[in-house]
């Protein structure tokens, strides 16, 4: 877990407050100014005497905030690279998916990419593709090398992560999605 900041004295007394005893006695004697200036960490996770130990629930849960940990379930973010090391990687064998509306790539798309949309536009929003994993799938394996694009890298990102977390192995992002590919001047195709 990060350095927690405390930043005003509502926030140091409901930290406080929320502290198991034996950590408030040596927190309660550091000044709120002095508690709102300073960066501290705090436990990963403790075993404290509650009467009952669960292992599945972080130190969090034991102040009363249940949150269960699942860091370790978590899906590592994927991994993003600028457009020109996207267009190496394609170059060097991998495929590019195009997660854009089909208008989008229509419009205009990387050279040799595929489009399965990530979202579909709906009057003047977004919603997304229910069956955006299963449609990748179609078309590609989970071990395959794949680059993902977007038009701007926000969608991209997303669908890249929903990959992951569905069991791809060789997903890769691209930041700064379409619009980025254009600006360097890389390989397109309507």
């Amino acid at each position: 877990m990060g350095a927690l900041s405390v930043s005003s004295s509502a926030t140091l007394s409901t930290f406080l407050r929320n502290l198991p005893h034996h950590f408030r006695k040596s927190y309660a004697s550091v000044s709120a100014l002095s508690m709102a200036k300073a960066k501290f960490q705090l436990p990963k996770q403790r075993k404290f005497s509650t009467g009952h130990r669960n292992p599945s629930f972080s130190w969090m849960a034991t102040v009363g905030e249940n949150v269960q940990s699942n860091a370790s379930a978590a899906a590592p973010p994927p991994t993003s690279v600028p457009v020109r090391v996207a267009h190496e990687l394609l170059q060097a064998g991998h495929r590019y998916l195009d997660v854009r509306t089909a208008e989008e790539f229509s419009a205009g798309h990387a050279a040799g990419a595929v489009n399965v949309p990530y979202m579909f536009r709906v009057g003047s929003g977004m919603i997304k593709n229910l069956n955006f994993v299963e449609e990748v799938l179609a078309i590609f394996g989970k071990d395959d090398e794949i680059i993902v694009g977007c038009q701007l890298g926000k969608r991209s990102l997303m669908a890249a992560t929903d990959l992951i977390s569905a069991g791809f192995t060789g997903i890769t992002d691209i930041a700064g999605g379409y619009a980025a590919w254009v600006q360097n001047e890389l390989p397109t195709e309507s």
